[in-house]
């Protein structure tokens, strides 16, 4: 599954970070950028991008400009978590859950089917996504967080913006970002206001990933599998699913728990963490965190969970603090036919 990501690129490093060749031009070309009101959500650049947030998207041009080389593509803010073009009243309470959707059966979906059968295939682009430790039994409060990504020149770290760059320039390495494969769909509110939503694409875990977790993205490794999956009127549908394979380079480091909370925006998330020695008397290694500041974080926090003893958290943080919880868990409201990632 994808529950969390990371993004924290501006627009315009978005761009330079997304260029693409064509044939028969020797130049690099660079998807322009293309605002979209989305009923007034805007992309907020953040370490701890959640289900609802808005953040770019790659699109094949031709979904906005049918005179458009078919190759070409645009840079499009879309909510995460699709909004079904059916649903009437507050977007926000449709009931279901559409962050991710299971490439199993995915054609014959009455949520999904339609835009896959339009051709309204989209590129989720983040510097890495979030993922919690489920094949082992244990409170969801206590599952490890993992930062996943692609592998990156030597020069670059992931926790460490100064050594990116976003052109390959002198200076520092490029950054290679994670692409992931998903759908779009566009919705109408009573004003006639569209908003542009997309769910992630999952399957079953395959390789060494399977450690962490049993579902995973459809990460798109390759220029070719981007192009391939963009380009609607070149691949159909049929062949752009089967295309979709599990990814055996992904990378990961784990994270502190502080990314379990969507409202935890802070540079600390995608951190990576180090063992330490025993500190509790369990003969399990303590993670310490690089960060000075993410240390005093936890010190204080634990201090406080001590003076509360087991005071059961609120409904509201409850709800913030499970990104981990498998959509399987949620039962649909309005679509029993809908799968879930």
């Amino acid at each position: 599954m994808c529950g969390r990501t990371c993004l924290t690129l501006e627009p315009k490093d978005l761009e330079n970070c997304c260029k693409y060749s064509k044939t028969g031009q020797s130049k690099p070309k660079q998807p322009r950028y293309r605002n979209e009101f989305n009923c007034g959500k805007k992309y907020v650049p953040s370490y701890n991008v959640a289900p609802t947030d808005v953040t770019p998207v790659l699109v094949a041009a031709t979904h906005f400009d049918d005179s458009a080389d078919p190759s070409d593509r645009l840079l499009v803010p879309m909510m995460w978590g699709m909004v079904p073009r059916w649903h009437k009243g507050d977007f926000r309470k449709h009931g279901l859950t559409t962050n991710n959707c299971r490439l199993e059966g995915l054609a014959f979906s009455k949520l999904y089917g339609p835009p896959l059968a339009a051709g309204q295939r989209c590129v989720i682009l983040c510097e890495g996504f979030y993922e919690w430790q489920t094949v082992k039994p244990m409170k969801p409060s206590d599952r490890p967080a993992f930062f996943v990504h692609m592998p990156q020149e030597e020069k670059i770290k992931m926790e460490d913006k100064s050594t990116w760059q976003m052109d390959g320039g002198a200076g520092g390495g490029q950054l290679q970002l994670l692409r992931i494969a998903g759908l779009f769909d566009v919705w109408n509110d009573d004003n006639g206001d569209k908003l542009y939503s997309y769910t992630v694409i999952t399957f079953e875990t395959e390789g060494k990933f399977a450690s962490i977790h049993h579902r995973s993205p459809a990460i798109l490794e390759t220029d070719e599998q981007v192009a391939d999956w963009l380009d609607f009127k070149r691949v159909p549908a049929n062949r752009a699913l089967n295309l979709l394979q599990p990814s055996k380079s992904v990378q990961w480091y784990r994270v502190s728990n502080i990314v379990n909370n969507s409202r935890n925006k802070s540079d600390q998330c995608n951190k990576p963490l180090t063992e330490g020695k025993p500190t509790d008397g369990s003969g399990k290694s303590a993670v310490i965190p690089k960060s000075k500041m993410m240390q005093s974080w936890l010190i204080v926090k634990k201090r406080k969970h001590e003076e509360d003893g087991e005071q059961k958290p609120s409904k509201e943080d409850t709800v913030k603090n499970e990104p981990e919880m498998d959509p399987l868990d949620k039962k649909p409201k309005l679509d029993p036919d809908v799968p879930k990632a």
